[in-house]
């Protein structure tokens, strides 16, 4: 940690602004092809706190060689060198990874992943940003921890990495020291997470309002569409799923649900689960969840929500959340 000082600390490297005390350096790391706003949007954020609390943090691009280092829109930003980001290396910094098209090829780069070894031991969190997750899991950095990334990379983490824990439906998770998000504004959220940690709800709550951004998205709320999913679009049953979802307040049965398929209730329930991957009651408790949580983002009163959406009680509701999202229902109202 940076110690408790009431005046400046002078830092003889002149390419470093003067940082003062308890100040925290956010050092993101780049590689070429990166996603431009994995980048912005948290950087965004963190800006517009400085301005509410100044001096709070310190932000620093780097990348193996430093330079100019090119996103995947062609868009390029200036960056340090590994080697010259050693002075920043210290206890109370957060190191980021962030993701892109390039990042098969950055999380097998020997030199990234020994930097971020190194420079890991220092710092006091870690964050990815989308398939940021990536690099730090490839540096053994994740090992039995839960993490999360872009939706359409779970599979392949998981593949890849079977020691780290994934919630690949989430929008960001904090698991002790490591934080990790979901693909590209799910950043911002994490920013703001980051930022109500640091420097208190109030001042992360003015930052949401100046970047025009809902405050906050709670960590557990979905990624995408459980429907979207579950149908994969053109599967079978995806006119059984619509009707799922427009009838939530029904008891939908696996025997009502069989029926509506022309089909025995065995052999529905096997077939809809080679389908969509789940059971038929676990589909229905996710479309449940899913509409009641998009109503009470919207003002819904919890138990009439409940009703709404097919549950038996508000208790019913609250452990199906709890399960599902890891948060209670009373999270997701807007005060």
């Amino acid at each position: 940690m940076f110690p408790i000082l009431p005046k400046r600390i002078n830092v003889s490297n002149d390419n470093f602004p003067t940082i003062y005390a308890m100040q925290k350096i956010l050092l993101f790391v780049l590689y070429p092809n990166f996603q431009l706003l994995d980048v912005a949007g948290p950087v965004a954020a963190f800006e517009a706190a400085n301005e509410q609390a100044p001096g709070s943090y310190q932000v620093r691009l780097c990348s193996q060689q430093g330079g100019l280092v090119a996103s995947s829109s062609g868009i390029a930003l200036p960056t340090q060198s590994f080697g010259a980001t050693e002075t920043l290396a210290q206890a109370g910094s957060t190191l980021l990874t962030v993701g892109g098209h390039g990042i098969n090829a950055a999380s097998e780069d020997p030199v990234i992943l020994e930097f971020l070894r190194t420079r890991a031991v220092q710092a006091e969190r870690l964050a990815s940003i989308c398939s940021g997750a990536f690099l730090f899991a490839a540096a053994g950095l994740l090992d039995g921890k839960t993490v999360t990334t872009h939706w359409k990379r779970s599979n392949d983490f998981r593949r890849r990495f079977p020691g780290v824990q994934l919630e690949a439906d989430r929008i960001y998770v904090n698991d002790g020291r490591v934080w990790s998000s979901a693909g590209i504004t799910a950043g911002i959220d994490l920013a703001l997470a980051l930022i109500a940690t640091d420097l208190g709800e109030q001042i992360a709550r003015q930052v949401a309002r100046q970047l025009v951004v809902y405050y906050r998205r709670p960590g557990g709320q979905s990624q995408y569409s459980a429907l979207l999913e579950l149908s994969g679009g053109q599967g079978r049953f995806a006119e059984l799923l619509d009707y799922i979802r427009s009838h939530l307040d029904q008891p939908l049965s696996v025997e009502d649900l069989a029926a509506r398929a022309c089909m025995s209730p065995r052999h529905f329930a096997r077939s809809f689960t080679a389908e969509t991957g789940t059971s038929p009651a676990r589909a229905v408790e996710r479309l449940r969840v899913e509409a009641a949580a998009s109503e009470l983002e919207n003002g819904g009163a919890v138990q009439t929500t409940a009703r709404h959406c097919g549950f038996t009680n508000p208790e019913t509701m609250r452990r199906a959340f709890l399960r599902l999202r890891g948060m209670p229902p009373s999270a997701l109202r807007r005060g």
